[in-house]
């Protein structure tokens, strides 16, 4: 029996590269989709918020001493190609995606539209948001905390390379130890970087928890959604 009935999904767009230096994994985001589907198998309504990190990190050399603003919209570019490749290889597995953008690229995607992303979460698609908030100065963090708000959704699911929330970097330091458990203000209190601190703040006001756990262990995604011990859960 699932834990929660909507989650809101914070995919990095660096999780996308695989081992590669940037791009996009085409056998990565294949196994990413399985554990989508397996969660939406499960009656849990989907969305996801995905960044643009593996496409801008390759063009980046090029926005050195470029205005913030500008380079802030082609890392939302990157965000909508990632997300029409999720989307595709979800329509692929035999799951409905729909990519809703927060910057009008009607040609390519659907503008977002929160009733209409509703809509699309009770009729059981997996609903895509891409663009981040729409606004430069903003990252995709603060878009998952801001979009999982709008929704109603129960959690925010950020999927990273590490299993959770350590006491100090686990790459750095081998006696750093795991938290299952810790709350917003410990999280604050202790500096650790659970999420940027615009997002950080607008899930605590909303009391909407967050999830950090690795999308790289297998079937971990689908033990988050059944409530068992898997990552870190930050909450009020």
């Amino acid at each position: 029996m699932p834990a929660y009935k909507r989650i809101l999904l914070k995919l990095s767009g660096e999780a996308l590269m695989g081992d590669d230096a940037f791009g996009i994994n085409r056998a990565t985001i294949v196994r990413m989709v399985e554990e989508i589907a397996d969660v939406t198998r499960l009656g849990v309504q989907v969305a996801v918020v995905i960044g643009g990190g593996n496409i801008f990190r390759g063009v980046a050399g090029g926005s050195v001493g470029m205005d913030r603003a500008t380079a802030d919209y082609m890392g939302m570019l990157a965000t909508v190609m990632n997300a029409l490749a999720l989307a595709d290889s979800m329509d692929k597995a035999g799951l409905v995606a729909r990519v809703m953008s927060a910057i009008a690229i009607e040609q390519v995607v659907e503008p977002y539209v929160r009733p209409k992303a509703l809509q699309y979460l009770e009729e059981g698609k997996v609903v895509i948001f891409a663009a981040g908030t729409g606004n430069p100065f903003f990252t995709t963090d603060t878009a998952a905390a801001l979009r999982g708000a709008e929704i109603g959704a129960e959690i925010v699911l950020k999927a990273t390379k590490v299993d959770g929330v350590y006491t100090a970097d686990p790459k750095k330091d081998p006696s750093a130890k795991l938290y299952t458990s810790i709350t917003f203000d410990e999280a604050m209190a202790k500096n650790l970087q659970v999420m940027d601190a615009t997002a950080f703040a607008l899930c605590r006001d909303q009391k909407l928890p967050i999830k950090v756990f690795s999308i790289f262990k297998h079937g971990a995604l689908r033990r988050v959604v059944l409530g068992a011990e898997e990552g870190t859960l930050v909450h009020v």
